[in-house]
């Protein structure tokens, strides 16, 4: 996986809180690679399909990002992490 992207450690320890826990159905695969593979595939615009396996089977990670696009994991998440900007005091 050398020319793949992979979150670092402090990356993966910043995300890692946020994640849905107790979720009902099968266990998840490695979540540190399937977000480095949907990542991969948001930095590359490549499909969904043409995801390398090294970050697991390609209907995972869309699947993933699906699902929790829906559940509003992503919009979550970037607020949770982004810093307040300065026009947003303001309003």
């Amino acid at each position: 996986m050398a020319r793949l992207f992979l979150l670092s450690d402090t990356q993966w320890a910043t995300i890692e809180p946020y994640l849905p826990k107790n979720q009902p159905g099968a266990r998840r695969v490695d979540d540190r690679r399937v977000i480095s593979g949907i990542i991969h595939v948001l930095k590359t615009g490549c499909r969904w399909c043409d995801c390398p396996q090294d970050y697991g089977p390609s209907t995972t990670i869309y699947n993933r990002f699906n699902r929790w696009s829906r559940r509003r994991f992503w919009v979550d998440l970037l607020e949770a992490l982004a810093p307040p900007s300065p026009d947003a005091s303001q309003s």
